[in-house]
């Protein structure tokens, strides 16, 4: 399984600036990646692609073996009298599981990503940051080849950012490849690898 950018370029319009051009850069399964930039710099622009929304102007992104991706947005979003638990247990029930290993697989990703004890709150009843870390599991849960994440400690105080990065931390697999934009260099350190959209000479890689 990988994902290769091939001499990626895109700008919007033909007469934009390039947000970013020349990117070549492979994402393997096992590897959590920082996509890093100043704002601007194409950090959901290159999620977006990456999620098959649209295509770069130049260059190609290339898939292999990649079957499902998975995208965990900025802001939570559930169903307020649902639980913790039901987010998580409805996809792995969709792909084919009965309710007993949903039920027991869903509290082993909640257990990952530090939510174990919380499983029969109500979504309404979370906090910012438990409701984060919940995408991440509901995301997991889906069972994806390629996981993105975009800007997961945005909108949280430094005490639980810290605690959704290390559920960052937690979501390695080696059947996934996660990909998380971020302008946090603490979430970047939570990472494994890093992607830098901001970089001078046009992006640098780690």
């Amino acid at each position: 399984m990988r994902v290769a950018l091939e001499n990626v370029g895109h700008r919007f319009g033909g007469g934009s600036d390039w947000l970013f051009r020349y990117l070549d850069f492979e994402f393997l399964p096992g590897e959590i990646y920082a996509l890093t930039g100043p704002s601007g710099s194409g950090k959901s622009t290159l999620l977006s692609l990456l999620a098959g929304r649209d295509r770069p102007r130049e260059g190609a992104i290339r898939f292999t073996d990649v079957e499902r991706v998975s995208w965990v947005f900025q802001n939570p979003f559930g169903a307020p009298r649902r639980t913790a638990l039901d987010h998580v247990v409805l996809p792995i029930i969709a792909a084919g599981a009965s309710a007993a290993s949903a039920e027991a697989e869903a509290q082993s990703l909640l257990v990952r990503v530090g939510l174990g004890s919380i499983a029969h709150r109500q979504f309404r009843e979370l906090s910012g940051g438990e409701a984060q870390r919940l995408m991440l599991a509901r995301g997991l849960a889906s069972r994806p080849s390629l996981l993105l994440v975009d800007e997961p400690t945005a909108q949280l105080d430094r005490r639980t950012a810290e605690r959704v990065d290390s559920a960052i931390g937690a979501v390695a697999d080696p059947r996934t490849i996660v990909i998380v934009a971020t302008h946090d260099m603490r979430t970047r350190a939570a990472c494994t690898r890093h992607l830098d959209l901001g970089a001078r000479d046009g992006y640098r890689h780690e």
